[in-house]
């Protein structure tokens, strides 16, 4: 497999960007933005998709310890249902880039859309977590981080199997919905169950 690619345009200093939990039913979408030195290079960083949670984790250390600059941003589920998950994705990413210490020239930006970001000038790259070392950074930090909260969450909400599930809309999931109803952690603007069925949840 060809190695990701360390930068977009050799010039600038980038920030990778990158989501996840867009997709679930409950806890909040996370973000996070990596800026990497320009020779990083490490082979778990690529193919993050196909990562075991082992290696996830242990990629994350290796970028938490060698990245130039990188944080993490969430939107939880009650901002999510006020300004859609879409949005909250933009802002998820705006959130993380607040909190670089290190200010980039230039975003990556996992996918096909993005909200400006100031005057930085971007470039959405569709599969970038699979082109580009920063985004597939990015992408891990957003994972690993989000999977530990709903971890903790499932502690206190064991019936749902967040654990397992991370908020997904696994069978369980929705069967846990159906017979427990719906918490404070679920995205009420989501399609939880059926429409007949959602319309008695809440």
């Amino acid at each position: 497999m060809p190695s990701l690619l360390p930068y977009h345009q050799a010039a600038f200093i980038e920030a990778g960007c990158d989501e996840a939990g867009r997709g679930c039913l409950a806890g909040p979408v996370f973000a996070a933005a990596v800026i990497l030195p320009r020779d990083f290079e490490h082979p778990l960083l690529n193919d993050s998709k196909q990562l075991s949670e082992r290696q996830r984790n242990e990629a994350r250390q290796i970028v938490e310890r060698e990245a130039i600059s990188w944080a993490v941003g969430q939107v939880d589920p009650k901002e999510i249902d006020e300004i859609n998950i879409l949005n909250a994705s933009f802002l998820a990413m705006h959130r993380a880039l607040d909190q670089l210490d290190f200010r980039p020239e230039s975003l990556l930006i996992d996918g096909n859309r993005f909200e400006p970001y100031g005057d930085l000038p971007f470039h959405c790259m569709i599969k970038g977590d699979g082109r580009f070392l920063s985004i597939a950074a990015a992408s891990i930090l957003a994972k690993t981080y989000r999977d530990d909260l709903l971890k903790k969450l499932h502690e206190q909400f064991p019936q749902y199997g967040w654990d397992r599930n991370k908020g997904y809309p696994t069978a369980e999931h929705r069967k846990a919905i159906l017979k427990h109803g719906a918490t404070l952690h679920h995205r009420r603007s989501f399609r939880l169950l059926p429409d007949a069925v959602q319309g008695k949840l809440f």
